[in-house]
């Protein structure tokens, strides 16, 4: 048995290549899609890879004398009908010239008649030839829609990738405009990490943790006095955590249970270079949640809050959520969960459509390690699946 793969545009083209290098007894075995890697195959036309086999050992088959009754039939059959189509011919050319010589004798000379019928044909070719364009795609249109589908997989919402479409021109080279346009949608900033700073955002997001490794960075690495408030009573097992964590690393720790404490909290650690405020994971449509969360928040005077939003959060949500904590005044964002999703288009999503900067981002679940300021650069490239965090 001889097996052969082709690497092929379309299926036709694939059976003419079995044909010619199998034979017509070849079979296909298994046919799939193919796109060639990287950010140039992704403008490439998509081709098919068949696997196809053709048993060489296979008897041929030998002439039978059905064969040849079917074959002289078949040349009778052929035979009367060219006849046919003679006797046919002749009684339209004469039926045609008659018609002819009556037209021209009735209308107009050879000359005129030749011409109209000339001027006819060429319309009429004109005409097809106009339709069909219109019809087909052209080159530019085809290269558009692949351009569209690389947005796509790189999970990038459709608002956002209308606007990056509105600015990109006819001709220009996609890939370099698309970088261009990322950097400047990119919003990225370092935080002077001073006095109050309160993380909000939805459960499920990773504040809790994030609050811990802000605190042990600034702690330990940057050598500030920092102090940890909590308000997140709700959460079965936030306290005692980041209760412990503060022991571990010997700094304050205050537990706040009304807005009334809220006071009381910040004034005993007066003295700390940041404080670091824990809130409670709030669902961003329930409007009673988020306004008993404002009622702590603002009982701090100067603080610069944070919201806290998931990487892996799908698209429709995202606005959303933002949305819901815009009343909170939230000046920042910090994007949790890069290590648990392989494409980042989200981050470009978040930070348009909040029109906000990026603070910091994190990348696992390891403390105080998987934080950090953003690059811009870094974040283009996991936009575009030129990097991976993990």
């Amino acid at each position: 048995m001889v097996i052969k793969k082709f690497i092929v545009g379309n299926m036709n083209e694939a059976m003419i290549k079995m044909k010619q290098e199998l034979g017509k007894d070849a079979v296909i075995l298994s046919q799939r899609k193919i796109r060639r890697p990287g950010f140039k195959g992704l403008f490439a036309k998509k081709v098919f890879e068949v696997t196809a086999c053709v048993d060489n050992e296979a008897p041929k088959e030998e002439p039978s004398s059905k064969s040849f009754e079917a074959l002289k039939r078949a040349m009778e059959f052929a035979k009367s009908n060219i006849e046919r189509n003679e006797k046919v011919e002749e009684s339209s050319k004469q039926f045609v010239k008659n018609e002819n010589i009556k037209y021209k004798r009735d209308n107009f000379n050879d000359g005129e008649y030749i011409l109209k019928e000339v001027k006819e044909m060429k319309d009429l070719v004109t005409s097809l030839a106009t339709n069909i364009s219109k019809n087909e795609p052209s080159e530019e249109k085809i290269k558009l829609q692949e351009f569209k589908e690389y947005l796509m997989d790189l999970d990038i919402d459709k608002s956002v990738m209308e606007k990056i479409l509105e600015e990109i021109k006819e001709g220009e080279d996609r890939e370099l405009k698309l970088k261009e346009i990322l950097r400047e949608m990119l919003n990225v900033d370092v935080p002077s990490n001073n006095g109050v700073m309160v993380l909000v955002g939805p459960t499920g997001v990773g504040k809790t943790t994030t609050i811990a490794k802000l605190a042990g960075k600034l702690s330990l690495v940057d050598k500030k006095k920092v102090g940890l408030i909590t308000i997140d009573t709700y959460r079965i097992g936030a306290v005692e955590q980041l209760k412990t964590y503060g022991e571990i690393i010997n700094i304050p720790f205050k537990v706040v249970m009304t807005p009334k404490e809220m006071d009381d909290a910040l004034k005993s650690m007066s003295n700390c270079d940041v404080i670091l405020v824990d809130t409670t994971g709030r669902s961003s449509k329930n409007i009673m949640q988020i306004s008993e969360l404002r009622s702590f928040i603002d009982k701090i005077e100067e603080k610069h809050v944070f919201l806290v939003i998931s990487s892996i959060t799908k698209s429709k949500d995202i606005e959303a959520i933002l949305n819901g904590y815009s009343s909170l005044n939230y000046s920042s964002l910090i994007i949790t969960k890069l290590d648990e999703t392989s494409s980042y288009g989200s981050i470009l999503s978040i930070t348009n459509k909040s029109n906000k900067n990026i603070s910091y981002i994190t990348t696992g679940q390891s403390v105080p390690d998987d934080i950090k300021n953003p690059d811009q650069e870094e974040l283009v490239r996991l936009i575009l699946g030129e990097e991976s965090v993990c």
